[in-house]
């Protein structure tokens, strides 16, 4: 089987850091903190202003990008999966935006160091924006993707099946071939169901 996975919400509770960190800031700034959980988008989630949003990216995203720890688990299944004869294929819409002016241009090169030093095994590594996950899915015939984003599991879910990664905001998205997973050894017994097995 060809199995996609996408980093940041999947690899990485992108969720949980944006919380801590968001809060953090609005604190040292002395920003209010309104929280809307359902919501995907850090302006939303906080009320930020596109100013905020921007500053808070600046501050953390290289941080983010290459310190921060992977979800429980999720290196241990891939690699079980790998070994059961399934190709993983990493899909991320990580670009350039938010890096500092002096980090521009190294988002690539910042992911493929982190995945080698946590120790997470792909068969490929493709980089594409949200709008292109669904074809990028088809020209390398994977068949399921596992995702957060509620868009793209959306729009993916029409052609392929997509095992949502559950967080508070995408809780309500729900559809055919839409299949929930709460942790990596969820998604590691969905897939072999799936197979069969």
């Amino acid at each position: 089987m060809k199995i996609g996975i996408d980093i940041d919400g999947v690899l990485i509770d992108l969720e949980r850091y944006v919380i801590d960190y968001g809060t953090k800031m609005c604190v040292e700034k002395q920003w209010k903190i309104n929280l809307k959980l359902d919501e995907y988008f850090e302006k939303e989630r906080f009320f930020w202003t596109d100013e905020q949003e921007e500053e808070f990216w600046n501050t953390y995203l290289e941080d983010y990008v290459l310190k921060t720890n992977p979800r429980e688990f999720s290196k241990e299944v891939i690699e079980k999966l790998r070994k059961e004869n399934n190709k993983i294929y990493i899909i991320t819409a990580r670009n350039e935006e938010g890096l500092p002016p002096e980090s521009y241009g190294r988002m690539q090169e910042f992911t493929k160091k982190w995945l080698l030093d946590n120790g997470i095994e792909y068969d490929e590594l493709i980089f594409a924006s949200d709008a292109e996950k669904l074809e990028q899915c088809i020209k390398n015939d994977i068949d399921i993707m596992i995702e957060d984003y509620p868009n793209n599991i959306l729009n993916i879910s029409n052609k392929i099946n997509v095992i949502k990664y559950d967080c508070q905001y995408n809780k309500d998205v729900k559809g055919e071939n839409i299949i929930t997973a709460y942790s990596w050894y969820h998604i590691y017994n969905i897939i072999k169901e799936l197979k069969g097995e």
